[in-house]
């Protein structure tokens, strides 16, 4: 008896439906996820710059011209962009999905780096930004 067996028969249909199926998933997802599944952050532009007074407090934010290795210490996390409060640097990171959090709001992801200050203001309630020191 030198044919196949039903259980290798069986096995093999499994594995081939497991294969197909995965693909299939993948290629969802891929197709659902858009251009921000290959590298938003690479591809996404930098915010403009914004100047405000936000519930009594100056938030300030802006493109560094310097590259992002001036006086701070963001080692590219914040993509080239510095957020103040009251003259105070705000530590901000750019999420893969372009979405931007910082240390006061680590968990809540904002849009723009605009609505990230003025959470930070919010979450601070009049309390002054104490500089972050790392290392």
């Amino acid at each position: 008896m030198s044919g196949i067996t039903r259980r290798q028969a069986l096995g093999v249909a499994a594995g081939t439906a497991a294969g197909l199926a995965a693909a299939g998933a993948a290629h969802a997802a891929v197709r659902t996820a858009g251009p921000r599944a290959h590298g938003a952050q690479g591809t996404a532009s930098v915010p403009g710059s914004f100047d405000e007074v936000y519930k009594g407090r100056r938030i300030q934010g802006g493109p560094m011209h310097d590259g992002g290795h001036g006086g701070g210490h963001h080692g590219g996390h914040g993509a080239g962009y510095a957020v103040r409060i009251d003259g105070e640097e705000l530590h901000v990171m750019r999420n893969a999905d372009g979405t931007w959090i910082s240390v006061i709001n680590h968990y809540e992801p904002r849009a723009t780096p605009r609505a990230l200050a003025r959470a930070a203001v919010t979450e601070l309630q009049g309390a002054a930004l104490v500089p972050l020191a790392l290392g």
